[in-house]
């Protein structure tokens, strides 16, 4: 039954990550110890994210395919796209990432792409995780709804509706809501960091 407190429930089912995470690591020729290895983390890490006990933040699935490596776009990007669209009605965005942070990209597999374009989604309390993120490129955002505090290096600031943010993207950086709306941002970073 859909929550009656969520103003635009998504009827999509969640992505399986457990299930995409060893499809992907097997047709690598991974094992699981492998894979966390070269990732970084522990082998129950992986095993528990393969067995969806454990939904792992932004910043660890991140980590974790690194270790593959592929972006988190061309982990969550429809396998069976076939010419790439043009135009994307607001059902047709590639969930990347889905749960408390939600991000819905333009397109699908961003491989050999300049520009990342997301819609992302923080519920109360959502936060990108403890281990903060840092990869090549640049991003840009504007707030659309609700408020977010980002942090940048050693910098950090609670940004509203009308606010943005411009940093390069290998200072490390976090995204953590605050308030008791959901807050909505779009963004887009260069190259695809996702």
């Amino acid at each position: 039954m859909p929550d009656p407190t969520d103003p635009d429930p998504d009827p999509r089912p969640p992505p399986d990550i457990g299930l995409r995470l060893r499809r992907l690591r097997e047709r690598h020729g991974l094992s699981q110890r492998a894979l966390a290895r070269r990732a970084g983390v522990s082998n129950a890490t992986v095993s528990a994210i393969e067995q969806n006990r454990a939904s792992p933040s932004v910043g660890k699935l991140k980590r974790v395919l690194d270790g593959i490596p592929v972006s988190l776009s061309a982990f969550f990007a429809d396998e069976h796209e076939a010419e790439p669209p043009v135009f994307f009605g607001a059902g047709e965005l590639t969930d990347i990432v889905s749960g408390p942070v939600s991000y819905r990209q333009v397109g699908g597999d961003l491989t050999g792409k300049a520009l990342q374009m997301l819609a992302e989604r923080y519920l109360p309390g959502a936060d990108t995780g403890e281990t903060l993120l840092s990869h090549d490129g640049e991003e840009v955002g504007i707030v659309i709804a609700g408020r977010i505090e980002v942090t940048v290096g050693d910098r950090r600031r609670v940004l509203g509706p009308g606010d943005a943010y411009h940093f390069p993207s290998r200072l490390p950086h976090r995204f953590r809501q605050v308030g008791d709306a959901p807050a909505e941002l779009i963004s887009a970073c260069t190259p695809p960091s996702f």
